[in-house]
């Protein structure tokens, strides 16, 4: 099938390789002109595992192009995904002002039927505003689906290729039946296509992502009260997640979430029900707790130095918002970061794939060490803000020989406590108990 893919962000990039990769002509339309050059050299503008050995597969048998030229996509594709950015605008809301222009050229442009598939996450009722731009345009038929992502970053490529489901939200025959044909090669174990209404569509993807975020920030204020009574998170965690009811997924406390789906998408339902003169309390308290947590570390690493971080050097590991990625985007470690450099702290880091990102921020506040044990040298103490699996299990001996005292504070409950007592760090974690 010949497809078309406006905006080549994280989204748009993952989708058009992947749909690529099962034999369709894909063609991506993006106006960043040298990121386009980057691209049809082969070279990727995000980190996410395993998509640069589709990528390449692809271009080089001539199923992936770029261009600048929206007409040259719109000419191309039968079916013409749009995954372009929802940014947060200032009461939270999410901007659909890039969807709603790139519409109202699609009308301008289209002559003969096309589906028109709104990829981006938008607030409900998109789909009907994009169908009335492109119509006020339009001298042909076509058609407004609505097909959320559901893609992990650090996981993405699998999650396209092998999805738990795929939505469609449409009330056209035609428009789903495409639809069908083209994920098909997606789902032959089984897993559902499920067919709706384009609303319930839109809000399947609120309503997951803010679900999830409601589920850790449960589980970080549940720690916060184990340190105040002596229980173990971790013996609670497990003892949850073993009831069916429950399970064991996004039961891990930390730092708070971060990323370009959750922060964003809860406060765009929290926004979307005011509109409607609804109030979701409990994404009030979501974002409430989740922006406290980011920083619940704080507080404890200056009891430690007595209240003074004035010129201490503190390493830090791991800035991505999480693991397999190189987005800081909304990351806890950049709260976490930007407390001590108030308080006078000096700041080591090191991240496997997301160190360039940061110096784009931070600049020359930061040091910026090529190896996790380099990070380490001289360093008073060791902050663990993300969980990639290099730091799961370092050389203990070597850590505490680079630390000018065995202190760690982790943010992710990498290591287990009594571990940490038998090689005499003082460690510091989240809903256990500290050691000396």
């Amino acid at each position: 099938m010949k497809i078309a893919i406006i905006g080549t962000g994280y989204v748009g990039l993952v989708t058009g390789t992947c749909l690529a990769e099962t034999g369709n002509d894909v063609v991506c339309v993006d106006i960043d002109a040298e990121k386009v050059d980057k691209m049809r050299n082969g070279i990727l503008p995000i980190y996410e595992p395993h998509l640069d050995i589709l990528f390449e597969r692809n271009i080089k048998a001539n199923r992936l192009q770029f261009t600048t030229s929206l007409d040259e996509g719109l000419e191309h594709g039968d079916i013409i995904f749009l995954a372009l950015p929802t940014p947060e605008d200032e009461n939270g809301s999410a901007d659909l002002s890039y969807v709603l222009e790139v519409s109202q050229e699609i009308g301008k442009r289209i002559k003969e039927y096309k589906v028109i598939v709104d990829k981006s996450t938008v607030p409900v009722g998109t789909a009907e505003k994009v169908k009335a731009v492109i119509a006020k345009y339009a001298d042909c038929e076509f058609d407004v689906v609505s097909n959320p992502e559901f893609l992990r970053e650090g996981f993405a490529v699998d999650d396209f290729l092998k999805p738990e489901r795929i939505i469609v939200g449409s009330s056209s025959e035609r428009a789903t039946d495409l639809m069908r044909k083209l994920y098909g090669p997606f789902v032959r174990s089984g897993n559902p296509i499920i067919i709706m209404d384009e609303k319930s569509a839109e809000l399947t993807k609120y309503a997951a992502n803010s679900y999830l975020a409601t589920r850790i920030t449960f589980m970080n204020e549940i720690a916060n009260y184990c340190e105040k009574v002596g229980a173990d998170v971790d013996k609670v965690r497990v003892g949850m997640g073993t009831d069916s009811r429950i399970g064991k997924r996004f039961l891990f406390p930390g730092i708070g979430y971060g990323g370009s789906c959750f922060p964003k998408d809860v406060k765009a339902l929290l926004n979307a029900g005011k509109d409607k003169n609804y109030d979701f309390q409990i994404l009030n308290s979501v974002i409430e707790v989740n922006q406290k947590q980011k920083k619940i570390l704080i507080p404890k690493i200056e009891a430690h130095f007595s209240n003074n971080l004035n010129g201490k050097n503190i390493a830090i590991w791991g800035l991505a918002f999480k693991p397999e990625t190189d987005d800081i985007r909304e990351a806890p470690s950049m709260d976490i970061m930007n407390a001590l450099l108030e308080k006078g702290a000096k700041l080591t880091v090191f991240d496997p794939e997301a160190m360039h990102n940061i110096e784009k921020r931070f600049g020359n506040r930061l040091t910026y060490a090529n190896s996790m044990y380099e990070a380490l040298e001289n360093a008073d103490a060791l902050v663990i803000c993300t969980e990639w699996s290099i730091f799961r299990s370092p050389s203990f001996s070597k850590v505490k020989e680079l630390l000018t005292a065995p202190v760690i504070f982790d943010g992710r409950n990498l290591y287990s406590v009594e571990e940490m007592v038998k090689e005499g760090f003082k460690y510091v974690s989240i809903g256990r108990k500290e050691t000396k």
